[in-house]
């Protein structure tokens, strides 16, 4: 029981310290003001520069836009399909080939089966 006491004892000790350690906020808002005061820190230290953004305006990039898909210059965009694959055969034909084939045993159910 003695043992018990007598670390209850350090450890409160410790527990008092780390309030001393640090510092109030308002030393901590006077600290940051007279930093962004003196300019000591202009873009901040943790933020990283914009350097991937564009700095284009909105409706000049819609007019190239514009233009480029006038002009045919680009046919479609990088990340889409293209629609150059489209079938030009009537829906009701595909549907009579699908059928027939259906009948035959040609194509099995499903489009993951092999």
């Amino acid at each position: 029981m003695l043992k018990k006491l007598a670390l209850i004892a350090v450890l409160a000790q410790f527990a008092a310290v780390p309030a001393f350690a640090q510092a109030t906020k308002a030393e901590v808002k006077a600290e940051a003001a007279s930093a962004n005061k003196s300019g000591a820190n202009k873009t901040g230290e943790g933020s990283a520069s914009p350097t991937g953004k564009s700095m284009a305006a909105r409706a000049d990039v819609k007019k190239e836009a514009a233009a480029a898909e006038k002009s045919g210059a680009n046919k479609t965009s990088e990340g889409s399909a293209s629609p150059e694959g489209k079938s030009t055969k009537a829906r009701a034909d595909v549907k009579k080939e699908a059928v027939a084939a259906e009948k035959a045993g040609t194509n099995k159910t499903g489009e993951g089966t092999k």
